[in-house]
């Protein structure tokens, strides 16, 4: 019956949970694997994403690195920031991990097709040069894009995919937002010197977040440079002379050289047709599926930010992974989105897993380990940097239920400790762990009276 098809599985989507899915099916399982993309491989994470983000956090930062060095001893001169030089290069390493993923399609035996796919029907894909594939399975992974608000002239603005390509930073820029994409370009941005605006219509930004870890990050942005506006939001812009002029509710009028629209984003599974053959769609776009990311119409998966679940890269890598076990390998693998690990890279950044203390505290009563700051070595350098290492644990089971880190290298180390929240160890076993000295992280284990209850 499979040979009918022209393959196996057909991906939609080059991004970092397709091509996993499409390289594992055919390299390891001996599948036929197609795939299609029609812009660049990689997808949002590597090519206008996690990755060219990541560089642009490490340029960022060198910017207090001579006045810190100084208080060391060492005499390191201070120069302008060359965003060309330094955009150039960053195009040049993101042509070459495209590269990558293109070997390592071919590699695997993936035929691929530089083409735009939709659904024809519940085994036929589409192609944007008029022909058809059939597959006995579909993967749909075609991920997120960001959106702009319903606002007039909002297409003066940019978005996060915009940022990577500007010919020259501005002199000043407005981000609107307040989630994870617009604090971190607002601490980028600044740390490049550029005059950063921020404007987010909540109370604190970073919602959904651990409201104490959260706090800190706000008010290390405001003591860096950034100007935040809380309960604030955009009401008109326009051209003007200079740049765009923006009027907020808070009543003043400024014009800015730019403006960063940073107000979410959405699953691209527009004009796919889609609902046509059977596909449900939720009401952002998203195309829902069941715990093996199996849609209504049975032949037909998705996986990844398009899906609308845990739109982490890691995440729909798994999704890819376990796919493959369900339909390739004969093991059903339903998708483990519990306890999932994840970094803010503001600055200072935020790593965090579990639960907050705000979602604990509503299911069960907790105690809170917490400490703040100062860390030795911005301290020596006569810095007011702060962090914290904050824990949530479950007053009757003694389970480490959360961890919240704001602090330099917060992702690197939120990493470790996930693995300690995943196999969901109590803080006694916590206590029983010898702390590394000195450093910032042995406060993890050292905690010994809760700071309060909740």
């Amino acid at each position: 019956m499979a040979d009918t098809f022209d393959f196996d599985l057909f991906v939609i989507g080059g991004g970092s949970g397709g091509v996993r899915a499409a390289r594992v099916a055919a390299g390891e399982h001996g599948a036929r694997v197609g795939l299609a993309e029609d812009d660049r491989y990689g997808g949002t994470c590597v090519i206008r994403g996690c990755v060219p983000k990541k560089l642009m956090v490490f340029a960022s930062e060198y910017a207090d690195m001579p006045a810190e060095a100084a208080a060391y001893g060492w005499d390191i001169k201070s120069g302008p920031f060359d965003w060309t030089a330094f955009r150039d290069k960053m195009t040049d390493e993101l042509d070459r991990l495209e590269g990558v993923y293109r070997k390592l399609l071919a590699g695997s035996g993936v035929e691929t097709f530089d083409l735009r796919a939709s659904i024809k029907d519940a085994h036929t894909v589409a192609l944007s040069d008029g022909t058809t594939k059939t597959a006995k399975h579909i993967l749909i992974a075609t991920g997120g894009h960001p959106v702009r608000p319903d606002l007039p002239n909002a297409d003066l603005g940019i978005v996060s995919d915009d940022i990577f390509h500007l010919e020259s930073l501005p002199k000043s820029i407005l981000i609107i937002g307040g989630g994870y994409i617009a604090c971190e370009f607002a601490c980028i941005l600044n740390g490049l010197g550029v005059e950063v605006t921020q404007y987010y219509r909540g109370a604190q930004i970073l919602r959904g977040f651990d409201d104490e870890a959260r706090g800190l990050v706000a008010d290390s942005m405001i003591e860096s440079g950034v100007n935040l506006h809380l309960g604030t939001n955009i009401v008109e812009m326009d051209k003007a002379e200079g740049g765009i002029r923006v009027k907020s509710t808070n009543g003043s009028e400024v014009v800015f050289d730019q403006v960063m629209f940073a107000t979410g984003r959405d699953p691209s599974s527009q004009n796919m047709g889609l609902e046509e053959v059977g596909v449900a769609l939720g009401r952002k776009g998203q195309i829902e599926v069941n715990e093996y990311s199996q849609t209504g119409v049975p032949s037909i998966y998705a996986i990844g930010d398009v899906t609308d679940r845990v739109n982490l890269t890691p995440v729909a890598i798994r999704e890819g992974m376990a796919f493959v076990q369900t339909v390739f390998a004969g093991n059903p693998t339903p998708v483990d989105h519990e306890l999932i690990a994840s970094a803010v890279f503001t600055q200072p950044e935020m790593g965090t897993v579990g639960l907050s203390e705000e979602e604990a505290s509503a299911q069960e009563e907790v105690e809170i380990y917490a400490t703040s700051f100062k860390p030795m070595q911005t301290a020596f350098a006569g810095k007011p940097d702060r962090v914290l290492m904050k824990l949530v644990v479950s007053k009757s089971s003694r389970i480490v239920l959360g961890c919240h880190i704001v602090a330099p290298n917060a992702g690197e180390l939120i990493q470790m400790v996930g693995i300690a929240v995943k196999a969901r160890l109590t803080k006694e076993q916590f206590d029983a762990t010898c702390a590394v000295h000195p450093t910032m992280s042995e406060e993890l284990v050292t905690m010994r009276t809760p700071t309060r209850s909740a």
